[in-house]
């Protein structure tokens, strides 16, 4: 990621704005971007041009469609540049708050990782790696098309934090899965979402 590149994206108001509108809706077209702007649809596709090259946002076709998501991901890794370990608690918790309550189910996030795909599978499906970046939870899964998965702290294996199906495994390019959480009722009325990893 370069550093730079984003700060340059987000200097500007109107590249701004558009990342406000596609985390008030994401997965917008040009079209529908276009309406809430006042300028051409030259200018927005300039200013989002602008965006994907810094990797602030993600698109993918859907017919004759292309659809714009916004990627948080590169300001994520800004954020952990500078913020403390101290501050960290009381920033991700007002965050994840923040999250929980106003984005909507769809979203698309992209990270470019130095690796091969066999290691990047390597640490979504194994155990142990997958424990040091997700929580410290343990997924357990034969990963295999129409099985089970599910996710408990290291500390307490009767605790059943998540669970899921693996709807396609196709290793090491992509895995689907249904997606449960189980950590309280509120988010288990939310019902069942669905994971894609797709690696390239």
């Amino acid at each position: 990621m370069d550093t730079d590149e984003v700060f340059r994206a987000l200097a500007d108001p109107t590249r701004r704005g558009l990342l406000d509108e596609l985390f008030r809706e994401d997965g917008q077209t040009l079209t529908a971007l276009e309406e809430r702007l006042p300028m051409t649809r030259f200018g927005v596709m300039k200013h989002l041009k602008v965006l994907e090259s810094a990797g602030l946002i993600v698109t993918r076709r859907k017919g004759r469609e292309k659809h714009h998501f916004l990627n948080p991901v590169p300001i994520r890794l800004i954020h952990d540049r500078w913020v403390s370990k101290y501050t960290e608690p009381w920033a991700s918790g007002l965050s994840e708050l923040k999250t929980h309550l106003e984005e909507r189910m769809r979203k698309v996030f992209e990270i470019y990782i130095k690796t091969t795909p066999e290691r990047l599978w390597a640490a979504i499906t194994d155990p142990a790696l997958r424990a040091k970046y997700n929580f410290g939870l343990v997924v357990e899964s034969d990963w295999k098309e129409g099985t089970a998965y599910s996710a408990h702290p290291g500390s307490d294996p009767d605790l059943r934090i998540l669970e899921g199906e693996n709807v396609e495994v196709d290793p090491p390019r992509r895995l689907v899965q249904s997606f449960r959480a189980l950590w309280s009722d509120e988010v288990q009325a939310e019902g069942t979402s669905r994971v894609t990893w797709e690696i390239e």
